[in-house]
Formats: structure tokens, C-alpha cells, sequence
């Protein structure tokens, strides 16, 4: 039986949104107090599973992804949220989740009339060595041929 496969777009991003949710809070925080507030909330919504510390990592790389995009500020230690990036973020985001919930999220597939065939490459034939067994045989045969 043949199965059809897909490619659509993954679902909301959860981490990013608590992440999101807890710096649009006034005042900064560390990353250790900011994580146990994500990982409650995500607990709290059972969207936390399998171990904190892979959700740990997750968190942090989402956190530095934020302040490179210039969503967060850091100074020192601690982060606080930039209020009208984190306000577009959490529009976009929402759209974004919305559009997965109706379905629309992914791509139309290509029509089969435009698809572009790609032609085979061209393999050239190389010329091999002679190897030490078929040098000794023609040897031997030049040798041993009667004249």
C-alpha cells in the first residue's frame, strides 16, 4: 500500500510563546527564575514533555534567538522584554497560530504541468589500470603462444 507524505509546516511554538507570555511582564529576570516560570506555565498547559533539561536548552537558545533579533535586552545577567517587539511578536505568532488551527499553513503542492525534468548526468567512462593479475596473464600468454 502506498502512502502519500506531506511536507507541512510545524505547529505554534510553544517554548517561544511562554517565553513571550512571561517577558511581556514588567521588571528582568535571570534565566534560571524565567525558565521555572516557562516550565510552570508549559506544565500547567501539559505542553511540557519528556525532561527539563532538553527544554531547558530549547529555552535558552529561543531566549538568545529573541535578543538577537532585538526582542529581549540583556544587561548583565538579566533579560527584560522590549515591549512593542515582544507586542509584534505575539501578534505575528497568534496569526501564525491561527492560520495552523484552520489548516491553512502550508504550501499548495506544485502542479504536475509546470514540474521541470531534470536530465540524468552524463557519466564518462574511465579507463582502468591494467591490474598486476591481468598483467601476468598476458605475460603469459605472449610467453607460452607458439610462434
Amino acid at each position: 500500500m502506498k502512502l502519500a507524505f506531506k511536507f507541512s509546516a510545524r505547529g505554534p511554538d510553544r517554548v517561544s510563546d511562554a517565553l513571550a507570555t512571561v517577558l511581556s511582564t514588567k521588571g528582568s529576570w535571570e534565566f534560571r527564575p524565567l525558565f521555572d516560570l516557562v516550565y510552570a506555565n508549559l506544565r500547567s498547559k501539559d505542553y511540557a514533555r519528556g525532561g527539563d533539561e532538553l527544554l531547558r536548552l530549547r529555552a535558552h537558545e529561543k531566549l538568545q534567538n529573541f535578543l538577537f533579533a532585538g526582542i529581549v535586552t540583556k544587561n548583565g545577567k538579566e533579560y527584560s522584554g522590549v515591549p512593542q517587539a515582544l507586542a509584534t511578536y505575539v501578534k505575528t505568532s497568534a496569526e501564525f497560530n491561527a492560520r495552523f488551527v484552520s489548516g491553512t499553513h502550508t504550501h499548495t503542492p506544485l502542479k504536475t504541468s509546470t514540474a521541470v525534468t531534470i536530465p540524468a548526468p552524463v557519466v564518462k567512462e574511465r579507463k582502468r589500470k591494467p591490474s598486476v593479475r591481468r598483467m601476468s596473464e598476458e605475460r603469459s600468454a605472449t610467453v607460452n603462444c607458439p610462434s
